[in-house]
């Protein structure tokens, strides 16, 4: 009797470790989820790192370490304010002969997203978005812009697809520099495994109206959550290519991201 005393804990604790493993796993399956959906009520700041590459006559290059914490506010039982911001540092070698480097802070955009709680997986956000012009005179705009910003996406499943898009114009700043008039549209669809690692496929196409110009870059790419002590943490890796190669544009590039998360 005293022998199968243990053998019955064990049988026991055998039987609420697998649950607790198993909720664990969703758990963090269902956070690497929520980061596919771009107003996820949840804390995050993501550290994405950008290498574009080969522009201009002298074939140069620029690297951009962007910072976008995303910040959800409770409004009540049935909306949310999700405040995503992208502070831009960036490195640009020379591209041409004359052009000397160029290293610092970029403008800032930021978006204000007016969402209602999802239903049957259907996401959609509407809001404005303001470009700061926080940036070097080499990097920046030096013109204030707002315009409209908006969001839907599905998530269905362990697939997320959707569309991002926002339209900024300029409306103070230097009237030295050109009028800032430039759309924004991102297509995205990604994939995530019961095991939290998630495949990514989106397109980051940009038109600037003032120049007549598209930018049209698409990313592959893959990342996995982790977690170190008590911080969860999503880290990726990704390939770009740009579809559309305007005079001096970018080729190709890389990224890499990590994205901390602060669920309740």
């Amino acid at each position: 009797m005293t022998r199968g005393i243990p053998i019955r804990a064990a049988a026991i604790l055998a039987a609420w470790s697998a649950p607790a493993l198993a909720f664990a796993q969703e758990s963090d399956a269902d956070l690497a989820k929520k980061l596919s959906n771009p107003v996820a009520s949840m804390i995050s700041v993501p550290f994405q790192y950008n290498y574009d590459c080969c522009f201009g006559s002298d074939d140069g290059a620029r690297q951009t370490l962007n910072i976008q914490p995303v910040i959800p506010v409770r409004l009540n039982d049935d909306w949310n304010l999700i405040v995503r911001t992208i502070v831009p540092l960036v490195y640009q070698a020379s591209p041409a002969p004359g052009v000397e480097d160029a290293y610092g802070l970029s403008d800032v955009t930021q978006s204000f997203f007016f969402s209602p709680q999802s239903k049957d997986g259907l996401t959609w956000a509407v809001g404005p978005v303001f470009l700061w012009p926080v940036g070097t005179d080499e990097l920046g705009t030096n013109k204030w812009g707002a315009g409209p910003t908006g969001l839907v996406l599905k998530q269905s499943g362990q697939t997320t697809y959707g569309l991002l898009a926002n339209h900024i114009w300029s409306y103070a700043g230097s009237d030295a520099r050109d009028d800032v008039s430039s759309t924004f549209l991102q297509p995205f669809y990604s994939y995530t495994t019961k095991s939290a690692t998630t495949w990514g496929a989106n397109l980051e196409a940009s038109y600037d109206w003032a120049h007549e110009t598209w930018s049209v870059p698409a990313n592959l790419t893959v990342s996995h959550l982790y977690k170190f002590g008590e911080q969860r943490v999503s880290l990726g890796i990704g390939a770009k290519i740009y579809l559309v190669n305007e005079t001096d544009a970018p080729d190709w590039g890389l990224r890499a991201t990590a994205t901390f998360l602060f669920p309740e």
